[in-house]
């Protein structure tokens, strides 16, 4: 039984979602400022704020995702300004490599952080804005194994989908995902109220 202070906070959530996108649609002109209220309260009243992405694993993310893969809960993000993702982020973003695929990843830095590497020949440099850097959750792995920033570089903020917060890698493996400490306090009520173990059981495909 969700109490009644979550269900506030998780709606909450959902006002903020759908007044974000609402103002997302009608900056890209998919709807106008005459429309902008029927819109919001059609996303509030009809939108969740999650999402169920199958992933098919490997050693990257392992043991977050299993290495044969497992279903994620992926919190929707509407708006990436202002910053609703943080440092410690697992996160699901469009494979730079590969722009039909996506990935999973833990981000390690935002805009304005500098990034010196290991290996002294290379320059200090400084994200530029909108720009993020992450990290397979295996650090012992060689960069073209784990295919994470350390190889194809910065990647837009704009790529990433949604922050994982749940991780179902079997029917009697999975729990939720350790994010930012800011970022778990806002998913809370939304894993309180849109958690549903056995329909992501029912999607697993191992």
């Amino acid at each position: 039984m969700v109490s009644l202070s979550t269900l506030c906070r998780y709606a909450a959530r959902k006002v903020d979602y759908s007044i974000s996108l609402t103002w997302k649609k009608y900056n890209v002109g998919q709807i106008n400022n005459t429309e902008m209220i029927d819109a919001a309260w059609k996303i509030f009243f009809q939108s969740k704020l999650t999402f169920m992405h199958w992933n098919k694993g490997g050693e990257a993310m392992a043991p977050i995702v299993s290495t044969t893969g497992g279903t994620l809960l992926v919190r929707k993000l509407a708006n990436l300004s202002p910053m609703p993702v943080f440092v410690g982020d697992v996160v699901l973003l469009k494979d730079p490599e590969k722009s039909d695929d996506l990935i999973v990843r833990r981000l390690a830095a935002l805009e304005g952080y500098e990034m010196v590497s290991n290996d002294e020949k290379d320059e200090p440099f400084v994200l530029d804005k909108d720009q993020c850097w992450v990290l397979a959750e295996n650090q012992s792995l060689k960069p073209k194994e784990a295919r994470d920033s350390r190889l194809f570089g910065p990647v837009p903020l704009s790529d990433i989908l949604g922050r994982v917060i749940y991780s179902l890698r079997t029917a009697v493996d999975h729990g939720p995902v350790e994010n930012s400490r800011m970022a778990m306090n806002q998913d809370s009520p939304v894993l309180a109220v849109e958690l549903d173990v056995e329909e992501m059981a029912k999607n697993n495909k191992v």
